[in-house]
């Protein structure tokens, strides 16, 4: 009885963590068009949540705009992680300073805002039509760190000859960052 009333249990927490949603900001009703759809069918107006890495911020007197190229919004709204698929590009514009050395195209953000126009830009010798956002929200979201795990492999575990569990226990931690190497001294 026990047994069953602790893994009911388990899994109810598991089932809870396991649920994601969006932060308060980025919560609402969009229209649900991606910026390559919404370039090509030219509607103006509807209310889209869209989201990916960032590729260059122009700050300007009155506003500030990103050129973003889009990615897949996960459940709780930050994009995920695609090296070789994108949902187009589009420009998102707010009022105020942007600083350019914290928003770098390293980073990904998920923007909520209004169609209001397109524009076209060159993208090497390509002229590409962008839906321009008036941008409600601008979120910026943390950067990733890469983990690794560290298996043990300890014939004293009670896993290890594949007992109970038939895992050995893990350690996540991040991946230190390589320094750069200085030039060698003359």
């Amino acid at each position: 009885m026990n047994r069953i009333l602790i893994l009911s249990l388990l899994s109810v927490a598991v089932a809870v963590a396991g649920c994601a949603t969006a932060p308060k900001p980025l919560r609402g009703e969009f229209a649900a068009v991606a910026p390559e759809q919404s370039a090509l069918s030219g509607r103006v107006g509807d209310t889209v949540r869209w989201g990916g890495r960032i590729i260059s911020v122009d700050p300007s007197e009155q506003q500030t705009c990103f050129e973003i190229v889009a990615r897949e919004l996960s459940s709780s709204a930050r994009p995920v992680q695609a090296v070789d698929h994108s949902l187009g590009r589009f420009i998102a514009c707010r009022s105020g300073f942007y600083d350019p050395a914290i928003f770098t195209n390293e980073r990904d953000v998920t923007i909520t805002g209004r169609i209001v126009d397109f524009e076209t830009r060159r993208i090497g010798e390509y002229d590409y039509r962008y839906p321009r956002l008036a941008a409600e929200v601008i979120y910026l979201w943390p950067l990733r760190v890469a983990q690794e795990r560290i298996y043990f492999s300890d014939p004293y575990w009670p896993g290890y000859y594949g007992g109970w569990g038939y895992r050995a226990p893990v350690i996540v931690r991040p991946v230190p960052k390589s320094e750069p190497t200085p030039p060698p001294s003359k």
